[in-house]
């Protein structure tokens, strides 16, 4: 599920304001206090922090 060229480099976590890094079907938060997973729906990122998963 590759995302558009350049997207990541603008996305970041809308809770801690850290870089995002693409996984197979979310995007990660880079952040070390935070690591929210955030799914991506029809190629689409939901960047809801109501919808993000915690990490394990």
């Amino acid at each position: 599920m590759p995302l558009e060229a350049g997207l990541l480099e603008i996305l970041a976590c809308p809770a801690c304001h850290a870089p995002l890094e693409e996984s197979d079907t979310e995007l990660l938060c880079t952040g070390k206090d935070c690591g929210l997973a955030y799914p991506v729906r029809d190629g689409i990122p939901v960047l809801l922090v109501d919808e993000a998963r915690r990490p394990d």
